[in-house]
C-alpha cells in the first residue's frame, strides 16, 4: 500500500488548482473549482485513512460541506 503515500501529492495539486479556480470571475470556472475541491477532499480523506490522520478526515468532511454550500450559492449567481 506504499502507493497510497503518493496520494497526498495529487491531493495537494488539486487543492491548489481548486483555490485558483474559485478566485475566477467566471461562474463556470468557480463551479469547476468547487468540483476540484470536492475531488481533493476525497483524495485527502483517502490518504488520511491510510495514515490514520483522523483530524484531517474530519476537516475534509467539514470542508466538503462548505464546498457544497459554495456550489449551491454559485448556482444562484448564474
Amino acid at each position: 500500500m506504499a502507493y497510497l503515500d503518493w496520494v497526498q501529492w495529487p491531493a495537494m495539486f488539486v487543492t491548489v488548482l481548486a483555490a485558483w479556480l474559485i478566485g475566477s470571475q467566471r461562474p463556470a470556472r468557480r463551479m469547476t473549482g468547487f468540483v476540484c475541491f470536492s475531488l481533493s477532499n476525497i483524495l485527502w480523506v483517502t490518504w488520511g485513512v491510510y495514515v490514520e490522520a483522523y483530524a484531517l478526515i474530519v476537516l475534509q468532511v467539514c470542508l466538503f460541506i462548505m464546498n457544497l454550500r459554495g456550489f449551491k450559492k454559485n448556482l444562484d449567481v448564474r
